[in-house]
């Protein structure tokens, strides 16, 4: 008898244990369905939240269908650890392809991967209760597999970001917690053996899902690069993954191109375009700009053009990604893009928050130039709001400028004169907004805003400022938007409302 309840605590607490485990796999198949459907798609906010709910209402779908399972409880627990260790294992690939050859097709793909995992997901958790009340009164099963179930989650919201991810990427993650269901059914299979008819028949399979994961995860490297050189239309010659965003590099002779979660940063053909556009105009239009801050621009080419104006006494860069700066910083290619433009001692670098640095800093500067990602996300949507340009321009000296990249007014131009009308809304006295655009190439027309002192109006170029696009004439014919690039009525971007995310998306989609 002793003996017998031993075993059977065994047993519960081998259950006990596999709860945990396929809970830390079931939350990180969602987030790998959410971060791969973000680099794909965009609209962080609007992806996780549909990818949550969608595998939520999954999960109370798996406990309805729970219920039909009457008999057998071991054989319903195993079969369902083999098909999440199949599908979950392989959904970082199937998404990937999906997008690859289905583009149209890649949203209802996504939606069945994440019903299917969270079906089986779902169907675990009441079979093992009802498994563990043969050993434990029900409220003792509920509280610990439910306890156990939530410690899970937490290790594996815990994991994705800070090891799983940036480590292993989005295809060997899958894989590798595709292992650990099948790992789960194994020990099931065990310890149920004599509760488990056709136990042969499940062995074998989970041999087969096995193999098919280990070769997974071994080839994980090549089937990534094999799948962004479907993506991108250059070989890719150099990819990371940092805790916040996928960096794809691509070359074709000399056009040297950076992505960031799929979207295009710059190319080398041409950035001199945007870089000039951006730097130049601004500082040209202070007296004697010595003291510049770059938010964003990670990649140092802003701080080159930046530092090609004499001078400038400091420029401090500001970028969230400490990995995608230490590529330009600390030696290889890259560097040679901005001529070694991050180890000059008259920058200093700050890998952290934009808006958290400026809040934290006491200090203003000439030339506030804003160098950041597209708003195409609510996230993003923060950065060029109504609060975030009323606390960047309380940080410019007395005749300071500003300005900002503001997406593309032929693309999306609502977006592009929200944030016109919200850097207008934070004028001070004796300050205007200009808004202007040029012709980038390899993104199209694109807008940029200032703001600063009227004499803006005024503003020239420094006759002995060498530029390869930017002069006098090109300068003049920036600040005019004929009829089909003319003014919107919009709304203000808030913190609250992220309206220009909105716009931004609604624009592109129209073209894509």
């Amino acid at each position: 008898m002793g003996v017998c309840v031993e075993a059977n605590r065994r047993e519960a607490r081998l259950l006990l244990v596999s709860v945990f485990l396929v809970a830390a796999a079931g939350l990180v198949y969602e987030l790998i369905a959410g971060t791969l459907a973000t680099y794909l798609l965009g609209s962080s906010v609007t992806v996780f939240s549909i990818v949550i709910g969608v595998f939520l209402a999954a999960m109370g779908l798996g406990a309805w269908l729970a219920q039909f399972a009457r008999t057998a409880l071991p054989s319903w627990f195993v079969a369902a650890e083999l098909a999440l260790a199949l599908l979950g294992g392989l959904s970082a690939l199937i998404l990937f392809g999906a997008y690859i050859y289905t583009q149209s097709g890649f949203v209802v793909v996504l939606g069945l991967v994440s019903i299917g995992i969270g079906t089986l997901v779902g169907l675990e958790i009441p079979i093992l209760l009802r498994i563990l009340e043969s050993g434990s009164s029900v409220r003792l099963a509920v509280s610990r597999v439910l306890a156990i179930d939530y410690a899970g989650a937490l290790l594996g919201s815990v994991l994705f970001p800070l090891v799983l991810l940036p480590h292993l990427g989005l295809v060997r993650t899958a894989a590798l917690l595709g292992l650990v269901n099948l790992g789960v059914a194994f020990v099931a299979m065990h310890w149920m053996a004599d509760n488990l008819p056709g136990v042969r028949s499940m062995k074998v399979a989970g041999v087969g899902i096995g193999l098919v994961l280990g070769l997974v995860f071994a080839t994980a490297a090549q089937t990534t690069t094999w799948a962004e050189d479907q993506l991108y239309q250059d070989p890719v010659v150099l990819t990371q993954t940092t805790p916040y965003q996928r960096v794809v590099v691509t070359r074709w002779r000399d056009d040297t191109r950076l992505y960031l979660n799929g979207h295009l940063q710059f190319s080398t053909v041409d950035e001199y375009r945007y870089h000039e556009a951006l730097v130049h105009p601004a500082l040209s239009a202070v007296e004697a700009p010595s003291q510049v801050l770059i938010l964003g621009g990670g990649d140092g080419l802003a701080v080159r053009t930046v530092l090609s104006h004499p001078g400038v006494e400091s420029v401090d860069l500001v970028d969230l990604d400490p990995e995608l700066i230490a590529l330009f910083q600390s030696g290889g290619p890259l560097v040679a893009l901005n001529g070694g433009a991050l180890g000059d001692p008259r920058v200093v670098v700050s890998p952290m928050d934009a808006v958290r640095f400026v809040q934290d800093s006491t200090r203003y500067w000439d030339v506030i130039l804003m160098d950041l990602p597209d708003p195409n996300d609510d996230t993003l949507a923060r950065l060029y709001s109504q609060s975030t340009y009323r606390l960047m321009a309380k940080h410019l000296k007395p005749g300071g400028v500003l300005v900002t990249q503001a997406t593309s007014p032929y693309f999306s131009p609502d977006a592009f004169w929200c944030i016109v009308k919200t850097l207008e809304s934070v004028l001070g006295e004796g300050q205007v907004v200009r808004p202007y655009h040029l012709n980038v190439p390899s993104f199209g027309e694109w807008g940029f805003v200032m703001l600063g002192p009227d004499t803006l109006k005024k503003a020239k170029l420094r006759p002995a400022l060498k530029t390869r696009f930017l002069d006098e004439g090109a300068l003049l014919s920036m600040f005019h938007f004929p009829a089909d690039l003319g003014r919107r009525e919009v709304d203000i971007n808030r913190l609250t409302t992220a309206t220009v995310s909105r716009y931004y998306r609604a624009g592109w989609s129209s073209f894509n």
